[in-house]
């Protein structure tokens, strides 16, 4: 009998809630497979098996509270690695026949059930219940076989694309199922209800979500919080993306997007108001001669934000790769703790959802926070000319008490010159 112990989560994280069993009582496992997922205050992390065997007793239930170190569960010797091997192996779980979707078969006598054996990351159960589909019917493209969230959304993609009596087996055959074992999503998508029905819902907001709620406001009640505003003429810069987009990325293998030019523009203007990238500490006021760039990030569980290093010596190249990495990761809860720490200023894009204007919320105890938004055509005056340009609002928060509205607006006026003359950039003017 082994025990399985809740792992060190980072620095000053000293608990977290069981979000879910990958594994049940009986299941064979691998050693370091998955087998429960932990939500901690800032992201999902996986608890592996340390060793192969049974899964045997789970001594915590899921959305409990465990320490780091506590024991909440048991793997017994015996049956693991020769059973657990199937679900691990190269080929496809279960490949189309005749006549079948190729990313999603439809046989519904196949032996895996939603939960079953396969061993799913939050991010990818969760839009497995979404869809209604059954994950042993999917094939996998992730690390051994394992599904990924693209591998889920082109199945139901492709389940939508067939015929309506496809759909139609797959939908009740997912809800015969057991529970999920999974907390529901924050976000629910509205349903009309019958005449005369009215219907509510009770979800327990995730660790995460209580997390972010205490610090923002607390950002609220300590900081003295101020939005200063400006627009910036996106021109020179689409017109230096679509120029050279397809030589970036045939050189460093990524796409050139508007992110790095921030992030760029950002670092120059902090370098000239370094109140910016300073903070409050007791007393004092503590400034860097480094940024490190917070990048607001949209994961299953709400928004997190993985921090840039260094910001002000990387290249576009690797601004742009780093940004990549930490999408895709924080889509798929493999963020790590020590990546999301310790960050001196942050990039906020509401712009890529829609968003015209926004005052965000320094996230503490950082003191500005800055705000990016939709890139959409105004009338501007060139010249003495009405003339069409591709426009976006930029608003930066700040902590009055250590930020002055002239240094506030210096900040944003030495980005909107960046922006607009990207040739600053790279001359460090």
């Amino acid at each position: 009998m082994t025990d399985v112990k809740v792992p060190t989560l980072g620095e000053s994280i000293t608990e977290a809630t069981l979000g879910q069993w990958l594994k049940q009582p009986g299941d064979a496992v691998a050693a370091d497979e998955p087998i429960a997922s932990l939500e901690t205050d800032k992201v999902a992390v996986e608890v592996n098996a340390p060793s192969a065997g049974t899964m045997g007793e789970q001594l915590v239930k899921e959305g409990d509270t465990v320490a780091v170190g506590a024991v909440i569960a048991r793997i017994e010797a015996g049956g693991g690695a020769a059973t657990a091997a199937p679900a691990k192996a190269d080929t496809p779980v279960n490949p189309a026949g005749p006549g079948e979707t190729p990313a999603l078969a439809t046989d519904p006598t196949a032996p895996h059930a939603e939960g079953g054996d396969l061993t799913l990351s939050p991010a990818v159960r969760r839009v497995v219940l979404e869809h209604h589909l059954d994950p042993s019917k999917i094939k996998g493209t992730g690390k051994d076989g394992r599904l990924t969230k693209d591998d889920v959304l082109a199945a139901a993609d492709a389940q939508k694309a067939g015929s309506p009596a496809q759909a139609a087996a797959q939908a009740p055959q997912a809800k015969e199922q057991s529970a999920p074992q999974i907390a529901p999503a924050q976000s629910k998508a509205w349903t009309p209800a019958s005449a005369g029905e009215r219907k509510e819902e009770r979800v327990r907001m995730t660790r995460l979500r209580q997390t972010v709620a205490r610090r923002l406001k607390e950002a609220q009640n300590t900081a003295a919080m101020l939005t200063t505003f400006n627009d910036v003429d996106m021109t020179e810069v689409m017109q230096a993306r679509a120029r050279y987009k397809e030589l970036f990325e045939k050189k460093h293998g990524i796409r050139l997007g508007f992110m790095g030019f921030f992030v760029k523009a950002a670092a120059l203007a902090a370098r000239d108001v370094p109140a910016v990238n300073a903070m409050i500490e007791g007393e004092e006021i503590v400034y860097r001669d480094y940024l490190d760039v917070s990048v607001a990030v949209s994961a299953p569980n709400g928004l997190v934000v993985p921090v840039i290093r260094d910001a002000q010596a990387l290249s576009f190249a690797e601004i742009e790769t780093t940004i990549a990495d930490f999408g895709a990761r924080a889509k798929d809860g493999t963020l790590k703790m020590e990546e999301m720490q310790g960050g001196t200023f942050t990039i906020s894009n509401g712009g890529v959802f829609g968003s015209l204007l926004s005052t965000p919320i320094i996230n503490p105890p950082q003191s500005a926070v800055l705000g990016m938004h939709r890139i959409e055509e105004r009338p501007v005056v060139r010249d003495g000319q009405i003339v069409a340009r591709p426009m976006m609002y930029l608003a930066l928060s700040y902590d009055h008490r250590l930020i002055d509205g002239r240094e506030a607006v210096t900040f944003l006026v030495r980005m909107k010159e960046a922006i607009e003359d990207p040739t600053r950039l790279l001359i460090d003017l």
